[in-house]
């Protein structure tokens, strides 16, 4: 009888872990000071926002700040965000807090065909999604690099897993030196290691390098053996795109850290993260007196024109139940 119960605590909690890995609901919170602001400087913000798609369900609890936020949308990517400035400052600091609710769907798109997205790709986005960006060329020795593995191979599928697999078994997740974290391509062939950044430009350089779109997302991952806590900084990963297969997402550098769902990262994306934001090389809106920014998940903060980087940050979850409904 004792066994039974044990075979049947297994079986339930072997079910739990399944539904629970199909979504996952949280609330989120985006926080942050602006700190030591001279009086009567002109401070402009622009914070990234989170917003709903096929994978992610996004409602806004609450958005303050210690000046009025205006929600705004940049124009190469559609991001959503939000925009405060003051002509004169007169608090030598600005708090600014955004809570979300989120629900967070697994996403797999290499095991059921229904799950891809079989659209023509518009050409605008797919003209996008095939340039080469400040950090990300197309040409030289990425392009080389991907004549070199993809040789043999005309399927844009096989591809990309080439590509993947190339990066993966290249470059170590490793965030010593400098250099690292910018997704500067040609850093990653050098140096052969960085985060996340690194891993998914040097994908996105080669796959665009032999005409497959790609593109970089980025928002914050979420523990997978915690419930609450401090989010210490951002993650990202990619999709690449098939004409009749829609896009398909990978994640190479969980998959260097979890060696185990190597299968699993090309073609699928796990709940534990949010997205913010997608693209590189951003002009925002309203536009920022700065250059593009390479990449857009931490709030960007201008004084006089100049970029000011006097920022605390401070992102935290909380796992909430899925709402059951009632029979």
């Amino acid at each position: 009888m004792l066994r039974r119960i044990v075979i049947a605590v297994c079986i339930f909690a072997f079910a739990v872990s399944a539904v629970a890995q199909e979504s996952r609901n949280f609330t989120f919170h985006y926080s942050f000071t602006v700190k030591n602001v001279a009086a009567g400087k002109h401070v402009r913000v622009w914070i990234p926002a989170a917003q709903s798609d096929d994978f992610q369900e996004v409602k806004i609890v609450s958005a303050k700040g210690d000046l009025p936020l205006k929600k705004s949308r940049e124009a190469k990517y559609g991001n959503e965000l939000y925009y405060a400035e003051v002509d004169k400052a007169s608090a030598s600091e600005l708090h600014f807090d955004i809570e979300y609710a989120v629900q967070r769907k697994e996403r797999v798109a290499m095991q059921s065909g229904p799950k891809l997205t079989a659209v023509a790709l518009p050409v605008k986005e797919r003209t996008q999604d095939l340039q080469s960006d400040a950090l990300v060329p197309i040409t030289g020795l990425p392009a080389d690099l991907a004549v070199k593995v993809t040789q043999g191979k005309n399927d844009p599928l096989e591809k990309a897993r080439a590509i993947y697999e190339y990066v993966f078994t290249t470059l170590k997740y490793d965030k010593t030196g400098t250099g690292w974290g910018r997704g500067d391509v040609l850093y990653a062939c050098d140096a052969k290691k960085g985060n996340c950044t690194d891993f998914h430009s040097l994908f996105i350089a080669m796959a665009r390098s032999q005409g497959i779109p790609a593109r970089f997302e980025i928002g914050f991952p979420l523990p997978t053996d915690k419930h609450a806590g401090e989010i210490a900084g951002y993650h990202c990963w990619s999709d690449f795109y098939v004409d009749g297969k829609g896009w398909v997402p990978v994640d190479i550098s969980e998959a260097w850290k979890h060696p185990e769902k190597h299968d699993y990262f090309f073609g699928s994306h796990d709940v534990n993260r949010v997205q913010f934001s997608m693209g590189r090389d951003l002009r925002l809106s309203p536009a920022q007196d700065g250059k593009p920014l390479n990449y857009f998940v931490y709030p960007y903060v201008e004084i006089d024109g100049e970029q000011y980087s006097n920022v605390s940050l401070a992102f935290s979850f909380v796992d909430v139940a899925p709402t059951v409904a009632a029979k």
